[in-house]
């Protein structure tokens, strides 16, 4: 990530229905839309049989106000209600990164 330490991690972990209609459009558009929200450093996810997308954040202020959105609201009522089985979120501050990457 290599931001200024500390900041704040959203680790979003979960296992989809059967019923994945919709899905991919709304999560394309609930991480536009998070990009847009003060406070927002970045995202990775990652999905085969459990998901795990992981939000970047400057404060816990600026997670709290995420959560509110009023769109991300109704994707999270709509995730309950058709695509989600099971989800877990933690909340982590990240106090310190290392990365390697290998020069081909």
């Amino acid at each position: 990530m290599k931001n200024k330490i500390p900041y704040y991690a959203v680790i979003f972990t979960s296992t989809q229905t059967d019923d994945t209609e919709g899905y991919s459009e709304m999560a394309e558009k609930m991480e536009t839309l998070a990009r847009q929200q003060e406070g927002f450093i970045g995202i990775e996810s990652a999905r085969n049989t459990i998901g795990i997308t992981v939000s970047y954040w400057k404060s816990l202020e600026a997670i709290k106000n995420w959560k509110a959105n009023t769109e991300h609201l109704f994707a999270q009522q709509k995730g309950r209600e058709k695509w989600y089985s099971w989800y877990n979120v933690k909340i982590c501050k990240v106090e310190r990164e290392y990365e390697y990457e290998k020069n081909i």
